[in-house]
């Protein structure tokens, strides 16, 4: 089994943006890519219910979900060939899993998933998610799984997404987003999955406003000296990331335009092999 947890300094540090760009890229390489988005809060109702952009958009970079019909699952045999041709895939190689596989508590409230659970009168089981997890990474190459927030957001009172790591025995890729404040954050959130005995893979920074903020032109080689933890890479910054990612769900031309860029950011940006090494290392 191999997986891994890709968590944040914050909400908003860009770890869909990341965790999809790692999808695509080694999706591209033709390595089978499971994606997971455990638990997804604020998310938009439509008329056939509750719609979580984050795991659509995660599904469609590694192509195991067809976005053009967000929230039903593949019905019928021919819909795995139709759907992989309008999104530019390969029909031979893609494989199509329902967006319930991959997200499977999803809310409308935008707040930490065990308060977003609380408000529908549910809880969120994690033991079951540490079994269907284990299950679906065994059936691929890696299973990249997606947190809420930063580290400590829970999902019950006893359990975040670091003990989720821990319960999975998976390592973590922290995503940094790259502001003021984001060497504070950094620090704590690597110190925390330390001493909860979690298995810190690395990290990248993605650059959250352009060359010229102080800041963030300094934060990468500033956490490079300051942390022996391995550093994987910087993305720059992009000023039409959630155009992309749109675009990504949207399937069609747009879409396969959408992955291949994604892929192409993360072969250039990303340690990949490095990654891949790490995520497939025991501890």
């Amino acid at each position: 089994m191999s997986a891994l947890v890709v968590t944040g300094t914050d909400t908003g540090a860009g770890k869909t943006l990341v965790t999809a760009a790692i999808a695509a890229a080694l999706r591209a390489r033709g390595m089978s890519i499971g994606v997971a988005k455990p638990a997804e809060t604020g998310c938009p109702r439509r008329a056939d219910g509750l719609y979580p952009e984050d795991a659509a958009t995660l599904a469609a970079a590694a192509a195991v979900w067809s976005p053009a019909s967000p929230a039903s699952p593949v019905s019928s045999a021919a819909a795995p060939v139709a759907r992989a041709a309008a999104s530019g895939i390969d029909d031979d190689t893609a494989t199509v899993e329902p967006l319930d596989a991959v997200c499977p508590y999803r809310f409308p409230d935008p707040l930490a998933p065990m308060l977003a659970a609380a408000r529908v009168g549910t809880t969120i089981d994690v033991d079951a998610l540490v079994r269907t997890l284990t299950a679906r990474a065994v059936a691929v190459d890696i299973l990249l799984i997606e947190g809420a927030g930063g580290v400590l957001v829970p999902l019950t009172p006893a359990a975040t997404y670091a003990d989720l790591a821990r319960m999975l025995d998976a390592p973590v890729l922290l995503v940094v987003g790259s502001r003021l404040g984001a060497i504070n954050h950094a620090l704590l959130s690597l110190e925390a999955l330390r001493t909860r005995a979690v298995r810190v893979l690395g990290y990248v920074v993605n650059r959250l406003a352009p060359a010229g903020d102080l800041a963030v032109d300094t934060n990468t080689d500033l956490l490079r000296g300051l942390t022996a933890d391995r550093f994987l890479g910087e993305l720059p910054h992009l000023t039409d990331v959630a155009e992309t990612l749109r675009a990504l769900r949207a399937g069609g031309a747009a879409a396969h335009a959408a992955r291949t860029r994604l892929a192409a950011l993360a072969s250039a940006h990303i340690g990949l092999d490095a990654l891949v090494a790490a995520a497939h290392r025991r501890a």
